[in-house]
């Protein structure tokens, strides 16, 4: 399992990285993202204590990558906090996509995916085909997410990737253990979006190719 869009207690997690990390490697992980919520409030706190976790990669086998997840940030800002989080060490940056569950600023995820710095646009609700296009010209990947409530417009984003050519990933945004999940589920949650199953197992490995 390679999940590059989860929280600690940096942000809004329940778990130091140590934990989160230790029950990762449980369900199988090969590589985690620590991608706390951030804006500019906080963005340099969350990356000078996450990069901290990377010395768990000389004791256990996995992979650690400090990012960070951009949320609610006005879409104007996007891109310059971007680019502040990667100067400040950021190897993997998320943007909080236009969930349906939440109050995100319209606007969002035009911005997110104009962004080259931005690798990952997390569930980004009712993205629009443009949007997506868009996506595809500066390598954004787009989320199908294992989270509840978010997971709701996974069928839509899954289709519109899919005619626009978006590269699609499976993340849990996991905040607490019972968040994380194993590549038999992550499977589930991709064909869950309507991806046959020769898909699905193509989109589970475009995270191996997003770190490598």
């Amino acid at each position: 399992m390679i999940d590059l869009h989860t929280h600690t207690i940096f942000s809004d997690g329940e778990l130091i990285p140590s934990e989160l990390i230790r029950r990762a490697i449980v369900h199988g992980y090969e590589a985690i993202g620590l991608t706390d919520h951030v804006d500019y409030s906080n963005v340099e706190h969350v990356m000078k204590n996450v990069q901290k976790a990377r010395y768990l990669e000389n004791i256990w086998d996995i992979k650690v990558f400090p990012g960070v997840e951009i949320t609610h940030v006005p879409p104007e800002e996007i891109a310059p906090l971007a680019k502040m989080a990667k100067e400040l060490g950021a190897e993997i940056i998320v943007v909080h996509g236009e969930s349906p569950v939440e109050p995100v600023v319209p606007g969002t995820n035009a911005a997110a995916v104009k962004c080259p710095d931005v690798d990952i646009l997390a569930h980004p609700g009712f993205i629009t085909e443009e949007e997506a296009r868009v996506a595809v010209e500066n390598n954004v990947c787009l989320e199908i997410t294992a989270r509840s409530g978010h997971n709701r417009t996974n069928g839509h984003v899954a289709r519109i990737g899919k005619l626009a050519g978006a590269t699609l990933v499976v993340d849990t945004d996991a905040h607490s253990p019972s968040d994380l999940i194993t590549d038999e589920t992550a499977l589930k949650v991709a064909m869950g979006a309507g991806l046959e199953k020769k898909e699905a197992l193509e989109v589970l490995e475009n995270s191996r190719k997003l770190i490598e």
